[in-house]
């Protein structure tokens, strides 16, 4: 299953590389190296828009975060995107085959940002990490506006959408790399709904949006 709009951005799913991921590394590789402690799960939307807002301190996180909440535990795949550098060569190859696309940090194009909001309109699930970049300490740092800008966008005239963006904080027991049988514990809050933010402007809304979630973040990583 594949997504492409007319620049040629796309995610897609192997129907054989996906459920063989899944099982590898949420059955056994993830549980096997790290102590995981997950809270909150009861906070995942089964169905309709959803933007996934973790905290990000190491590589492992999307694997942490497909283990909380993908597939096996949702039914829902988990559509991300990531830094361009990390879909290129072998581990592109993967990681474009299991629902990933490529983002320009410092210049995000319009067929990405495109991309993120068609996911979004076909009520899927998308991994967006607020903060921008990975941070090898344990504080909330301040929050990029991309998540609140796209999940706006996507709402923009689709009253019926009902787009939820949800706080994760994953904290790791010590820095990275982290070691083997290192701690994890993974906080899922409370859904922001989109909705509450549709009578101020785009830049009102967006800047309240992006505070709201950043305080979530904050009490969900203490």
């Amino acid at each position: 299953m594949s997504d492409r709009n007319s620049e040629g951005v796309r995610s897609e799913f192997s129907p054989w590389l996906t459920p063989l991921t899944y099982f590898l590394f949420c059955k056994i590789i993830v549980p096997f190296y790290f102590n995981l402690e997950i809270n909150g799960r009861e906070n995942l939307p089964q169905e309709g828009a959803t933007i996934l807002a973790p905290t990000h301190r190491s590589r492992w996180d999307p694997l942490i975060l497909g283990y909380a909440a993908g597939w096996l535990e949702t039914g829902r795949q988990l559509r991300s995107m990531v830094l361009e550098e990390q879909t290129k060569g072998l581990q592109g190859w993967f990681v474009r085959r299991l629902g990933s696309f490529p983002v320009d940090r410092d210049r995000p194009s319009i067929s990405t940002i495109r991309h993120s909001i068609e996911l979004l309109q076909n009520k899927e699930m998308l991994v967006l990490f607020p903060e921008g970049h990975i941070f090898l300490d344990n504080q909330i740092h301040p929050l990029k506006s991309g998540v609140a800008r796209i999940g706006l966008q996507a709402a923009s005239g689709k009253t019926d959408l009902n787009l939820q963006i949800v706080p994760i904080s994953i904290r790791y027991q010590h820095p990275a790399p982290p070691p083997w049988r290192c701690g994890v514990r993974v906080n899922i809050g409370s859904p922001l709904a989109i909705d509450n933010y549709r009578d101020d402007s785009v830049k009102k809304a967006s800047k309240k949006l992006t505070a709201d979630l950043e305080m979530a973040l904050k009490e969900l990583h203490q």
